[in-house]
């Protein structure tokens, strides 16, 4: 009678803990792992930007590269020069920029 009495309590801990196990890996799935993709992406972008390139910084400073560092950039904008992080880049501009010029 006790041996059945606890394989019925093991058996119902492992099921009562399935929803929580199942929230836990739709979050994984939705939430952080698309974050982490994109910071990836985004180091990457960091580490090959160039000179000449036209991007807009995370604080919304639109400007063209004038020189890259290691770990910052010199970003001309409306004829004033700022050194930035790396870290500051949000996007590339310069396909844009292209095709508006056209």
């Amino acid at each position: 009678m006790m041996n059945l009495f606890l394989q019925s309590a093991a058996s119902g801990g492992v099921f009562s803990l399935m929803p929580f196990i199942m929230i836990l890996g739709v979050m994984y799935l939705f939430f952080f792992r698309p974050q982490m993709k994109k910071q990836k992406e985004e180091k990457v972008f960091r580490t090959e930007v160039k000179k000449g390139s036209r991007i807009v910084t995370t604080s919304g400073v639109h400007g063209k590269i004038l020189e890259v560092a290691d770990n910052y950039i010199i970003l001309e904008s409306e004829n004033s020069r700022l050194k930035l992080e790396k870290s500051a880049i949000s996007k590339e501009l310069s396909a844009q920029y292209s095709t508006a010029e056209k």
